[in-house]
Parts: structure tokens; C-alpha cells; sequence
């Protein structure tokens, strides 16, 4: 673990997947070289990982530190790593926080479990990321749900209490509607200024970006990192044609990747990317969750070449 000011905090980092082999096991080196490609990128501050493009809610917890200490020991030793901790019982997170931490990350991203999607509530939502973090150093990052997830998206009044916490760092805002973005973005600039809001809404990150951000944690970056720190780096510098440039390479992919329904195929999607472009050799995913139909992984070759990449498989 290591103690980072707030400042190095800022900017994009890439959400990432998990390779398997046929088994269904993590095929570690597999993991190692896309852990390294996507961290050595440019302009990339940090990782995501056991984020939900990382399946956190497949892996056990031994697999989820082992993701950790992979990416530690591979990536170059400026790339921050921020765990993502999703557990149904508050102190299991807290087990998993411990483990993040011991594993060498430098911050963890508490997701609201998915049973909060039936009830959710202030006091159940402070308790839980209180309990997780208690005795924990690591930087906490907030999950803001999209606007259709139901109670798992936080109310204002939610959010105003967990901005407050004292190890709350940033938000990994993923409202999914440039609106409820804004809205958020000036409730957390009134009640809890010093925390970063981070943009990453994979489909809409042009719009949220110009509205305004400290950064971003995306999935989609893990499959086209530089067009996504290019777009962050020309809105930060207010060159906004270089900024429609680098959207036009995002957009086709975002689409086909997050705004084609199925949603929860997701996932899948940026693994059959990988796999197309040669960059890992198999899209394996965990049951229930089988191999993409045909007619999608035909959809995703034609956005990846409308993005300007050359799939080879």
C-alpha cells in the first residue's frame, strides 16, 4: 500500500477484465500482460480492478486478492491501483478490504450490493461503508449506480452522507444521464468539495467530460485506452476539435459495447473485443453468462472497425 496525495488520484484509469482459461480458472499470465499493456498506456494514471468488467461478483476472495498482487507486481510502479470491493456482508467487505490492502493496492471502490436494488437506505448505506473501511488507510472511491439500477443509484440525501465520511476520496460517477451527472457534481462541489468527481459513463463521456471531471474509471478503456486519455487531456486543455476527434473513434464502440441491449452482456462484449483484436486468446466467461451469439460478435468486429481498429480474428 502506498499513501498518495489527493492530487495523484486524478485522471483516467482503465477498468479491467479477467482472462480465464477454458476451465473457468484465471489464466494468470494472460491477466499479467493485459494488466501491463493497459496500465503502460499513455496517459493512463491507474487501474480498476475487480471492478464489474473484472467480474468481481464471480471471484472468490482469494482470486480477487491474487487479481490485486498480479497487477502490483506487473505494472509500473507509478500506476495506482484501485480495488473494487463488492460484498454482500459488511464485514466480509471489510475482509476484502483488508486483503486489497495487503495485496499492495493504493485505493479500494466500495459497490453498493446488489441487494440494495429491492431497499436501500442512509443509515444501511453509511453502516456498510463505514464497517468495510474500519481500520483500513486505503482511500475510499464511491460507486454512484446508473439512473435505471433502481435503489442501488444513490438519493441526494444518500450521497450527502457518504461524501462526508472522512476517508471518502472520489466518486466513480456512473449515472449513466448526463443530467443526474450534473446534478451530482454540484451537490458533492457544495457539501464535500475536496472529493473527486469522475466521469465514467463509457457512452457519454464527451458530454460529462465538458461538464467537467477529475477523471474517469471506464471499462471501455481496457480496449481502447489512448482515445479515452486523448479525450480527457483535450477537454482538460479546452481543445474541444481534438476532443470531437477522439470521441468519433469512442462513440461506435461505446454503443455497440453498452448501448446495445442486453445490457449485462457488457462485459462479455469487451472480452470477445480483446479476443477479436488478438489480445487475449479467449472471451471465457463464467455461468450463466455463455458465449456471445454470432450476430454480436459480428456487431462488435464492425464498431471496432468503425473505431478505427483492425480485428484479426
Amino acid at each position: 500500500m502506498t499513501s498518495l496525495p489527493p492530487e495523484r488520484l486524478r485522471g483516467v484509469y482503465a477498468a479491467t477484465i479477467v482472462p480465464l482459461h477454458e476451465d473457468g480458472s484465471i489464466d494468470e499470465a494472460q491477466l499479467a500482460a493485459h494488466l501491463r499493456a493497459v496500465a503502460g498506456a499513455d496517459g493512463m494514471t491507474g487501474l480498476l480492478l475487480n471492478g464489474h468488467a473484472g467480474e468481481n461478483f464471480m471471484l472468490t476472495r482469494e482470486e480477487k486478492r491474487r487479481v490485486v498482487e498480479i497487477a502490483r507486481a506487473e505494472c509500473p510502479a507509478r500506476t495506482v491501483l484501485v480495488c473494487g470491493i463488492n460484498a454482500e456482508d459488511s464485514h466480509e467487505a471489510q475482509r476484502h478490504v483488508q486483503d486489497a490492502a495487503a495485496a499492495g493496492a493504493d485505493a479500494v471502490l466500495i459497490f453498493p450490493p446488489f441487494s440494495w436494488a429491492v431497499s436501500q437506505d442512509a443509515e444501511v448505506a453509511v453502516r456498510h461503508h463505514r464497517i468495510a473501511t474500519e481500520g483500513s488507510a486505503l482511500p475510499l472511491f464511491l460507486y454512484q449506480a446508473g439512473v435505471g439500477a433502481g435503489k442501488l443509484a444513490y438519493t441526494h440525501d444518500v450521497l450527502t452522507r457518504l461524501v462526508q465520511l472522512p476517508n471518502v476520496v472520489g466518486i466513480k460517477e456512473g449515472s449513466w444521464e448526463t443530467a443526474a451527472y450534473e446534478a451530482h457534481q454540484r451537490l458533492v462541489a457544495r457539501v464535500a468539495p475536496h472529493v473527486l468527481m469522475m466521469a465514467s459513463g463509457d457512452e457519454h463521456l464527451f458530454t460529462c467530460f465538458a461538464l467537467g471531471t477529475e477523471g474517469s474509471q471506464v471499462s471501455l478503456a481496457c480496449v481502447i485506452p489512448e482515445p479515452i486519455t486523448g479525450l480527457y487531456d483535450a477537454m482538460k486543455a479546452g481543445d474541444l476539435a481534438a476532443a470531437r476527434r477522439f470521441n468519433d473513434v469512442i462513440y461506435p464502440l461505446a454503443k455497440a459495447v453498452y448501448g446495445t441491449a442486453p445490457g449485462g452482456h457488457a462485459t462479455a462484449r469487451l472480452k470477445t473485443c480483446l479476443m477479436l483484436l488478438g489480445r487475449i486468446p479467449s472471451d471465457r466467461m463464467r455461468a450463466p453468462m455463455g458465449p456471445l451469439p454470432a450476430g454480436e460478435v459480428e456487431m462488435l468486429r464492425g464498431a471496432l472497425r468503425a473505431s478505427g481498429l483492425q480485428p484479426i480474428a
